[in-house]
This record gives C-alpha cells, structure tokens and sequence, in this order.
C-alpha cells in the first residue's frame, strides 16, 4: 500500500489543522487527546453536531503526503470526503515487530537506511518530486476541512467512526493493515491504491523491488479492494510506467501516486454509484511475495551491479 516511510518523513500530525476530537459513545474508550488548537469536537451519540458530511465516500488513512494528495483528487472529483486519520505507529513499536519477524541485523540495516541513505536520496531528489508533483498537478498541501482522529483503525474508535459515517466507499491510505472485524464493521467497500503491481509484488516499495528483480515491465500502481490479506483483494485497475535516470527510492512513491490517482478516481466512481466492482486480471499471474524495506547494505549493493537507485 502506499504507507511509504519515504513519504512521511516529509510531514508530521503536528504540520496539519482542522484537527477533530471525538466524543466516543457509551461503552468505548475515550481517546487520546487531541491536539490543543483549534479542535472541534464530534459526537457520535447525537447529543452534540454530529460528523461531518454524507459520509458517502471516506478517505481512511495516516498522516503522510500521500493521504493529502488523495484528498484534494477526491474531493475535487465527487465533493465532500469525510476524512479519518489514525495515529502513526511510533518508530519503536515497528522496530520492535519487524525485529521479531525479520532478525535484529535485518531491522538493523533497515534503520540504517530509512535515517542515512533515504534523507540523501530526499535531498538529492528534491527537484525531480517537485517536477513530478507540478506535472501531474498532485496537491500535497495540508487537509483543509475537521478531521476525525483515531488510534486504530482497528480500534474500538475506528470502528465506532465508521459506523457513526456509514459510508459506501473507503478509500485507504497507509494504514496499518485492516483487521476483518475492521473491515466487516460496514457494508462499504475498502479500495487501496497499492504502491506495486499486485499481488506479485505485495508490501511496500513495488517499483523498487521490481527494478532491483530486472522488472521494469512490473513497475506500477494498482487499485484494489482490501480484502483479509495484504495486498491481495480483487484488483480494480493497474497501470505501468516507466522511469527516468532522475528518480530513485525518494521519487518512486510520488511516481507511484501520479500513475494511480486516475484509475482509483474512475474505480471509485461506480462504486459510489452501487454498481458492482469491475474485476481485472493481474498484470503478472507469478508467484506473489511479500515485500519489505531494503537493508542498507542490500540497497547499496544492488545500486552497484544493477544500477537500481
């Protein structure tokens, strides 16, 4: 999905306004507490404003560039969307998770590279985003309308928003993965906008992975509905592109958005509509495998023998 840590390190929850606090009903736990400015508060339990908007269409995400981006396209295609944004899982508690699954000295170079090879990249790539962006007239400007804010979208919170909006669509955006009570909590659909061409390149930073497996033909977005797996719900749309000596880790995820906003707004369209989902065939029908974040040394190594930045 498109989660990228690249991505978030340009933003923080503090850079945004219109932050919302939410009255939970009877039963749920609170939440946190919200940041002081500027808050307005919503209840879901009718003794207060209520949640904004028709609620038919909702961009569920974190705080991150790319969650801006599909808000301004969404919106400027079909109107108001209400937005929910969960809090980012702190640093720590990913290491800690990857540490367990991958290996300390795996997550050690993973680190290694997210602090010192990624700022580089960002720097050096600083140009090329922004020509990217200008291009393909992507808005990464802050979200200017209230924003409810949860923990989890696998919490008791989440879900109560969920219900309280009662959407037809959800359109995710770097989220943790989706739990099945979660996802059966509604009767919406979940659409993702996969950083990858799925389900053979599932996880993170498909373009990358691609390039580095000698795939250039396999670099792309697809849209697909979120299903119990990752990344491997019926796809909607998928679109290829290639890329330039310009880009590299840093710009690949801003290529990633500017393939894919299109087939996700023409995706959602019918949905909103009520139609059925117009299923596609995979670009690859290989092996599918889960992919994670490159090690340093991993990074480097195959940036030596197949040129792949």
């Amino acid at each position: 999905m498109l989660n990228g840590d690249v991505m978030a390190q340009t933003t923080s929850p503090t850079d945004w306004g219109g932050d919302v606090r939410v009255v939970s009903p009877p039963g749920v736990r609170p939440l946190a507490a919200a940041p002081a400015h500027d808050s307005e508060v919503l209840h879901l339990d009718g003794d207060g404003p209520g949640l904004p908007g028709t609620a038919r269409l909702v961009l569920l995400g974190s705080p991150c560039p790319a969650t801006n981006v599909l808000f301004h396209a969404l919106r400027q295609r079909f109107g108001y969307v209400s937005v929910v944004l969960e809090q980012r899982v702190s640093r720590r508690s990913l290491l800690a998770k990857r540490a367990k699954k991958l290996g300390l000295r795996t997550v050690a170079g993973q680190l290694l590279f997210s602090v010192v090879t990624v700022p580089v990249l960002q720097r050096r790539g600083a140009k090329r985003i922004a020509a990217v962006l200008d291009d393909n007239d992507l808005d990464v400007s802050p979200i200017d309308q209230p924003v409810v804010h949860i923990p989890s979208v696998n919490s008791d919170e989440g879900r109560a928003v969920l219900m309280a909006l009662n959407p037809t669509v959800v359109v995710v955006s770097g989220t943790r993965v989706i739990s099945a009570k979660t996802l059966n909590a509604v009767k919406a659909t979940f659409v993702n906008l996969h950083a990858g061409v799925a389900p053979q390149y599932r996880g993170v930073h498909g373009g990358y992975w691609a390039l580095a497996e000698g795939r250039p033909e396999l670099v792309g977005s697809t849209v697909h509905i979120i299903d119990q797996g990752i990344d491997t719900g019926p796809v909607l749309a998928q679109v290829t592109f290639g890329v330039t000596p310009a880009d590299s880790f840093a710009t690949y995820p801003y290529l990633h958005l500017a393939a894919g906003v299109r087939p996700l707004l023409d995706a959602v369209k019918p949905l909103l509509a009520g139609d059925a989902p117009e299923i596609v065939t995979p670009l690859s029908d290989e092996p599918s495998c889960l992919r994670s974040h490159p090690t340093v040394w991993g990074y480097l190594s195959r940036r030596l023998r197949h040129a792949v930045s």
